[in-house]
């Protein structure tokens, strides 16, 4: 029996539209379904839903999106109904936070269900991975491929899980490798970026630039990852120059910093040393300087990159970034 108040809590927007999406398959097929914006909504408006019969008979369920703003307007009235509870209908609270010491938390515990939906932590998304492709996607994916996925997905759920349907269209026997990976189109595009990177660090800046316009007409949202991808980068770089210090070599250091392939490592550990401590700082700042400004509506995002390309390739085919290592 579905609970009369539900309380979705967390960031991750895929694990809450899977919460939703089980309430829902256990109301009637008829079940009618109100969405409000939590930031403009009236309480006067969603409780008259709540409280009257479905037009066409059935439930009724009402989903509050920024459900926290929604909260922080109407706390006390919110707790009196959530106390008393109307049995003819479902309200769903779609929050960011709910924290566990306040009356309304516990209140929603009592008499309706609270689910936590916030990203996985780093050390438990290969196991989702694995899970999910297995029981929603009939797909064995092994470890080493799941670790490849998180390293180029993060804990975007709703992207893996996008990739993952991907994957078992293409995969034989239902099963999913390293190589299966590396065969996708979000490997693809990481490719690409690793190679506009390598073209960067050789001083070829026209043909990084080159390689960034391919991968923009290629993937419209490359100019928006951009800057997250290179700040990995350059960071990743930084840690492989201080573990080169202390004694590692390219296949410890790219297994360290999940750099695929590993064979990828010596190259890469020679683009840090090309770059040097002085050179990825400047990168990284110079990097920032170009995110703020796009987020700032100061030129456009993909021509912001482009200046970045530029400058730091310009800097390394002149000889003028730091060496010291």
């Amino acid at each position: 029996m579905v609970k009369p108040v539900h309380a979705l809590v967390g960031a991750d927007a895929f694990l809450q539209t899977q919460k939703l999406r089980e309430i829902l398959s256990q109301l009637p097929k008829d079940a009618q379904r109100i969405d409000v914006d939590g930031e403009r909504a009236e309480l006067a408006d969603v409780l008259d839903e709540l409280r009257s019969f479905a037009m066409f008979g059935g439930a009724k369920v009402v989903v509050v999106g920024n459900g926290d703003e929604f909260i922080t307007r109407f706390r006390e009235q919110l707790e009196n109904y959530c106390e008393r509870p109307a049995d003819s209908a479902t309200l769903v609270l779609r929050v960011n936070t709910l924290p566990s010491n306040q009356r309304i938390y516990k209140i929603i515990a009592k008499t309706g269900e609270i689910t936590k939906c916030a990203p996985p932590a780093d050390r438990e998304i290969v196991p989702w991975v694995i899970g999910r492709a297995k029981n929603e996607h009939k797909l064995a994916v092994t470890p080493q491929a799941a670790e490849m996925l998180k390293d180029l997905i993060g804990d975007d759920l709703g992207r893996m899980d996008n990739e993952l349907a991907k994957l078992a269209l293409q995969a034989t026997g239902g099963k999913v490798d390293v190589a299966d990976v590396q065969q996708s189109v979000a490997f693809q595009r990481e490719q690409e970026m690793w190679n506009m990177t390598d073209e960067i660090a050789a001083g070829h800046a026209t043909a990084a630039l080159r390689r960034w316009r391919q991968l923009v007409q290629m993937d419209s949202s490359a100019e928006f990852r951009a800057v997250t991808w290179l700040g990995m980068w350059l960071e990743k770089a930084i840690k492989a120059l201080a573990m080169k210090r202390q004694g590692a070599n390219a296949f410890a250091i790219a297994k360290e910093l999940k750099i695929w392939p590993a064979e990828k490592g010596t190259a890469f550990v020679q683009t840090a040393q090309l770059l040097g401590d002085e050179g990825l700082y400047r990168a990284l700042n110079l990097l920032v300087e170009v995110d703020h400004q796009s987020k700032s509506g100061v030129g456009d995002a993909a021509e912001n990159v482009e200046r970045f390309l530029l400058a730091v390739g310009g800097e390394i085919k002149a000889g003028t970034v730091g060496s010291r290592q």
